[in-house]
C-alpha cells in the first residue's frame, strides 16, 4: 500500500509540481490549501507524513504542528519562504522533523520525503538497546524511561538511537545530522539543539543528555 502524504500550502503552484512529483516516486497525495483544512485532513486522512507550509491563512503552519504534537507524532516536513533561522527553530522545536527553505527543487522534497520516512519504518531486526533506566526498541519503535513510554518524533528517536548505541561517547552536532539525515548539512546544525532540548524536557526530571561545549553531546544514565 503507498504512503500517503498530506501536502499543505496556500500557493496552487508549488501544491501541484510537488503532488505530481510525490505521485510520480508511487505516494498517494492529499493537499490542503490553508491550515485549517490541513489538520482537519491530517486527523481524517491519516497520513503517513505531512508537508507544512509555516505561512498559510485560517490558521498558520506553527500553530498547525503545535496542534498536531499534542495529538500525533505523524512525521512533519516545514515549508518556509522566511529566512530569519529563527522561525525554522521554532518549528523544529515544536516537533517538526525537518524544514525546507523556498524556492526549493520538487526533488529534493522527494528526497527529504524518503529519508524520513524511512526513519520511521521501523526495523524488526533491531535489538534492544538500554542505558540505565531507559530502554529503546527499534522494531516497535519506542522508547521507555522506567515503566513511563516516552513519545518522541522521529527525529528525535534516532538522535536517542545514536547516542544511546555508545553511552558516554561525544557525538558532535554533524555526526549527529548525519545519523539522522544521513548526510550532515551545516546550516541545520543549530537544528539539533533544538531537538536536544525538547528530548531534555521529556526526559526529565533526570539529566540524561549532556552538553561538552565547542564539542557535541553524550547520553549517560
Amino acid at each position: 500500500m503507498p504512503k500517503k502524504i498530506l501536502l499543505v500550502d496556500d500557493e496552487p503552484e508549488i501544491l501541484e509540481i510537488c503532488r505530481d512529483y510525490l505521485k510520480a516516486s508511487s505516494y498517494e497525495v492529499v493537499t490542503a490549501k490553508d491550515g485549517a483544512q490541513g489538520l482537519s485532513l491530517a486527523r481524517r486522512e491519516k497520513p503517513d507524513l505531512i508537508v507544512l507550509d509555516l505561512m498559510l491563512p485560517e490558521m498558520d503552519g506553527l500553530d498547525v504542528c503545535r496542534t498536531l504534537r499534542r495529538e500525533s507524532n505523524v512525521p512533519i516536513i516545514m515549508l518556509t519562504a522566511r529566512v530569519e533561522e529563527t522561525d525554522k527553530l521554532i518549528g523544529l522545536e515544536l516537533g517538526a522533523d525537518d524544514y525546507m527553505t523556498k524556492p526549493f527543487s520538487p526533488r529534493e522534497l522527494v528526497a527529504r520525503v524518503k529519508v524520513v520516512l524511512r526513519r520511521t519504518s521501523g526495523d524488526s531486526t533491531a535489538e534492544v538497546i538500554r542505558v540505565g533506566n531507559v530502554s529503546l526498541d527499534r522494531a516497535h519503535y519506542e522508547v521507555q524511561k522506567g515503566k513511563r513510554v516516552i513519545t518522541l518524533t522521529p527525529t528525535e528517536f534516532e538522535i536517542m538511537a545514536t547516542l544511546m548505541s555508545q553511552p558516554g561517547r561525544i557525538f558532535s552536532r554533524s555526526q549527529l545530522l548525519t545519523a539522522v539525515h544521513g548526510v550532515a548539512f551545516e546550516s541545520y546544525e543549530r537544528a539539533i539543539d533544538s531537538h536536544i532540548r525538547n528530548l531534555r524536557h521529556k526526559l526529565e526530571p533526570d539529566e540524561l543528555i549532556f552538553t561538552v561545549h565547542g564539542v557535541g553531546y553524550k547520553f549517560e544514565a
